[in-house]
């Protein structure tokens, strides 16, 4: 039976685990469109560093939940090209990473690898479900993430979320051949009871 933690109309959210661990998965790891603007696709993603991240999960304070999208939030056109999207669909994983308990703080990630679920707020829509989490069950006191200045998406899915860009890390990150600055972004739990 599947653990569903939080959900909303068009998605629910639950731990990530092995059955996760498919070749549909692996799949987005080596997607130039996915890893544009990470470090995800600098080097292949076998199924042993599949594995590897799941035990290292286990053994770690980091929350990484599925993303999953409700068949009645796929187009027919998308369910006619993946017969899976005509049930509950791994479309994506968010995580609050790096979790520092004295600091009350945690790094929020995610990665989407279901290209036809982009730029509808699936994202954003589980990330409130995570910050929510994140601010109300864990009682942080700030969350942050750091972005490539080129991911436009990621940019928007942070003001969204009420977050504010707090600084420039200059050519902080190696992409496509040339350095990229890191856009730092953070919201603070009174700023997201607010927003």
């Amino acid at each position: 039976m599947t653990t569903k933690l939080y959900e909303t109309e068009k998605l629910y959210v639950r731990p990530f685990e092995k059955s996760d661990l498919t070749e549909q998965y692996r799949s987005w790891f080596h997607d130039v469109d996915i890893t544009r603007h990470n470090s995800h696709g600098l080097f292949p993603y076998t199924k042993e560093q599949m594995n590897k991240f799941l035990a290292q999960l286990e053994s770690s304070d980091d929350i990484v939940w599925a993303v999953i999208a409700k068949p009645e939030s796929s187009t027919e056109e998308y369910k006619q090209a993946f017969p899976e999207a005509r049930k509950d669909f791994h479309i994506g994983n968010i995580a609050l990473q790096r979790i520092n308990w004295i600091n009350r703080s945690a790094e929020f990630a995610c990665v989407f690898g279901e290209k036809a679920y982009w730029s509808k707020g699936f994202c954003t829509e589980a990330a409130r479900l995570l910050f929510d989490h994140g601010f109300n069950r864990l009682n942080l006191h700030r969350i942050f993430t750091g972005t490539a200045a080129t991911n436009i998406g990621m940019q928007k899915v942070a003001l969204k979320l009420g977050m504010k860009e707090e600084g420039i890390f200059k050519d902080g990150t190696f992409l496509e051949g040339k350095y990229v600055n890191i856009l730092a972004y953070g919201i603070l739990k009174n700023e997201w009871k607010n927003r």
